[in-house]
């Protein structure tokens, strides 16, 4: 299903406690899958408890650079209103931390 040049991420944090997904998963999660030659997010998910999120998410991620840090915080900030909003967004830093230590090994 995903080319050869490709890696897997997954991102973490909390959310409130009183959050669905912090209930069901103990946990905010977003996997993303990443083509190591184009830095582009090829396909992405996240821990959530309604299925249109998880669809959202991914309209935010995909075919844009996980190096783009600012634009895609701004850009989850100005569209995101879920529960979850600042959870997305440190799991998404989170998940770019992980895939610059795996780009420079």
């Amino acid at each position: 299903m995903y080319q050869q040049g490709t890696v897997y991420v997954i991102g973490d944090s909390k959310t409130s406690s009183n959050n669905p997904i912090m209930q069901q998963y103990k946990a905010f999660f977003v996997g993303l899958v990443i083509d190591r030659k184009t830095d582009k997010i090829i396909d992405a998910e996240c821990s959530s408890t309604i299925d249109l999120t998880t669809r959202f998410v991914h309209s935010l991620f995909v075919e844009k650079s996980i190096l783009e840090v600012d634009r895609l915080t701004e850009e989850i900030e100005q569209r995101y209103f879920g529960s979850s909003q600042k959870a997305l967004i440190v799991a998404f830093k989170n998940a770019h931390i992980k895939y610059l230590q795996i780009k420079n090994k």
